[in-house]
């Protein structure tokens, strides 16, 4: 083959690679689009009393749903499917609320006792003591095992101040939103520390050259660097714990897996229960895991790090 034939055939392959990678890209846009309209949509009817459909009605009944197929025998079991998962979301978004709170909390404020604890880790001489003892104990136990502990062993549910009373669906959330805390804080804690480490030891040194106290050094000059190279342990933080959340029914939590659970345990169709409830999950990991790529584009340092365009 002569060499313009083997250049077009590669431009031909190249074409069809850019074809399909386009074509995928905007039907996840799509699917995302349409999970995330019907979603916020789903709660805004429900918060606002029921501003188009009765509150915990689905948008489309099932029987309407399930009529399209009754023409299409060979759609029949499909539209029957369709019909089951549209009567049952409305209260799984109920509980996918819940499961987007502790997940976004749990990350959010475990990240202000992490880098305290990432920085006595790897600057500290007593502290990093207190550090390890932390991130190690909270590591090395089940999580469930917190849960347990807060729950049960502390009835952290009994503890929750008056007005706080109410906030959740029941105060076994605080137990759970507490444990999500003090566990994300531990691994959050490593990220970090390993994102310290790998910053060069000159730029501490830049730091106190200029004036800085070791503090200050660290403050301005290593932690905002460590911190963008942290964002990839981040996004597998943020999307273990969407999946680790649904521990909480375990303590009695109605979030994503507790509603479904229960639903299931009422009609025994558990297998079509949990697919549409793993399908939920996905669609939250998948819109954590593009919201952070996206996080980390814009927060890269040229020449650095492995996120795309450096």
């Amino acid at each position: 083959m002569s060499e313009p034939v083997v250049d077009a055939a590669r431009e031909g392959e190249g074409e069809t690679r850019i074809s399909t990678g386009a074509v995928g890209r905007a039907l996840l846009v799509a699917a995302g689009v349409l999970f995330w309209g019907w979603l916020l949509l789903r709660w805004a009817n429900d918060w606002l009393g029921g501003l188009f459909v009765p509150v915990g009605q689905p948008f489309v009944a099932p029987a309407t749903i399930e009529s399209f197929g009754t023409g299409i025998p060979f759609l029949a079991g499909a539209f029957e499917s369709l019909a089951f998962a549209a009567e049952y979301l409305p209260i799984l978004s109920e509980g996918l609320w819940l499961t987007l709170v502790l997940t976004v909390l749990g990350i959010f404020f475990g990240f202000f006792i992490a880098v305290p604890l990432s920085v006595a880790r790897v600057y500290g001489d007593v502290t990093k003591y207190v550090s390890l003892v932390y991130t190690e104990l909270l590591r090395g136990t089940p999580l469930l095992a917190q849960l347990f502990v807060l729950y049960y062993g502390l009835n952290f549910s009994g503890l929750v101040p008056g007005f706080l009373d109410g906030v959740f669906a029941n105060n076994a959330a605080w137990a759970a939103l507490v444990g999500f805390i003090l566990n994300s804080a531990a691994y959050q804690a490593e990220y970090i520390r390993s994102a310290l480490q790998s910053v060069d030891t000159g730029q501490l040194t830049a730091g106190r050259a200029i004036g800085l106290s070791k503090v200050d050094a660290i403050r301005y000059v290593v932690l905002p660097q460590g911190l963008r190279f942290a964002i990839p342990g981040w996004t597998n933080e943020l999307i273990y714990l969407i999946k680790y959340s649904s521990l909480a029914a375990f303590i009695t939590v109605p979030e994503l897996f507790k509603r479904a659970n229960d639903i299931a345990s009422s009609n025994f169709r558990y297998t079509a229960m949990f697919t549409i409830t793993a399908i939920l999950y996905l669609a939250l990991v998948i819109t954590a895991s593009r919201l952070m790529n996206y996080v980390e584009d814009r927060t890269s340092i040229p020449g650095l790090g492995s996120g795309s365009g450096r």
